[in-house]
């Protein structure tokens, strides 16, 4: 559980680096490219983070599925339930999130896959891996035929365009306009979610192989393999994400936006690979074990930060608390997030040895168990 727990922790860092881009909208009033600083910041940020951490996520979600499957045997109980009522739970809690702090929530995206992944729970490994991977190159064709056969309607570099007057007014404004400008967002971010759906199932179905293997359980027996996906996965995934950045940040415009798309969704597994194999080599050194001790403590409450994580957002950027919403620049934003992180590595380690669960932890394991567990 050490090295699924360090992951975790780790791909909490990606994700919100990437999230807080939403909820930050830095180039709100500023046009869609901002200084050169900002334009560095977000190709840096597409190249290297995006689209890889939370395939992450979506991968230790499925190895996870199998831990449970294991202890629900362990305990005789009916595994079925348990995993029902813990996918509902999840879907209440996303929907809280997406409406009271982040339209970008991925937890309903999760338990309505989780679902799909409980009816595929029989996959042998291998047969798992071919699914995922047919996912993964089919929903890379598909963007890539649309790239190429329609332009896209977007600024150069494909970026967002500047925020209507009124939706940085709502998100500025009281909290019943903070949550009327969820919605709107969310409204919008929802095809997102949806045609992203096949790469999160297939990143669900090869931690559900590699479950079943026990891959990271018995990771020091494949020293060699994660080498190799290293070797392989970094030059190929920051090949990708350097594709990638340039038609979506620039130097190229618009018209690329959906081939560079198309090209971080077959690459992007690649380097989400090459990252979490590199990490667990390095923590299996003597200068990684005390930064795998501060990952698997801050993994342990992944749910609890990453909603945390949501909360000081909206508490630093809306109308809640200080409606710094389009007012600070991408390059402090992010440098705020490196900050709030590590307070949350910290924090970890303080709560892990005062508390079997993190509140939220507490709520979706009892949950999962039923009131009288």
């Amino acid at each position: 559980m050490r090295d699924v727990d360090a992951l975790r922790g780790f791909a909490l860092l990606g994700i919100l680096l990437v999230n807080v881009q939403v909820m930050a909208d830095p180039y709100a009033g500023q046009g869609p490219y901002g200084s050169a600083g900002e334009r560095g910041a977000a190709w840096l940020v597409t190249a290297l983070v995006s689209s890889k951490f939370y395939l992450l996520f979506a991968f230790l979600f499925g190895y996870s599925f199998t831990l449970q499957a294991r202890s629900a045997e362990r305990e005789g109980a009916g595994f079925a339930g348990r995993q029902l009522r813990r996918l509902l739970c999840l879907w209440c809690l996303g929907l809280a999130h997406a409406v009271l702090l982040f339209p970008g929530d991925i937890l309903m995206t999760y338990a309505v896959l989780g679902l799909v992944l409980f009816a595929a729970r029989g996959l042998a490994p291998r047969k798992a891996v071919r699914v995922a991977a047919a996912l993964v190159v089919s929903l890379g064709v598909l963007l890539l035929g649309r790239g190429l056969l329609a332009p896209v309607a977007t600024a150069p570099g494909g970026a967002a365009l500047p925020r209507k007057g009124t939706e940085v007014a709502s998100c500025r404004g009281d909290p019943v306009s903070v949550v009327h400008a969820n919605l709107g967002q969310w409204h919008d971010l929802l095809a997102g979610d949806l045609l992203y759906a096949p790469h999160i199932l297939a990143a669900f179905l090869v931690g559900l192989a590699a479950g079943k293997r026990q891959v990271l359980a018995e990771f020091d027996r494949y020293p060699g393999r994660a080498r190799r996906l290293v070797g392989y996965g970094l030059p190929v995934g920051l090949a990708g994400g350097v594709v990638t950045a340039m038609c979506r940040n620039g130097p190229l415009d618009g018209r690329w936006y959906d081939i560079g798309t198309a090209v971080g969704v077959l690459t992007a597994p690649a380097l989400t690979a090459a990252y979490g194999s590199g990490l667990l080599l390095v923590l299996r050194t003597r200068r990684g074990r005390w930064l795998g001790e501060a990952l698997a403590a801050a993994g342990r409450l992944a749910l609890t930060h990453y909603l945390t994580q949501s909360l000081a957002m909206a508490l630093v950027f809306t109308g809640y608390g200080l409606a710094l919403y389009g007012r600070v620049g991408l390059v402090l934003v992010l440098a705020g997030c490196c900050v709030f992180y590590a307070a949350q590595l910290a924090l970890s380690a303080w709560l892990v040895h005062r508390f079997r669960h993190g509140p939220v932890e507490w709520l979706l394991h009892n949950a999962t168990r039923g009131r009288g567990a």
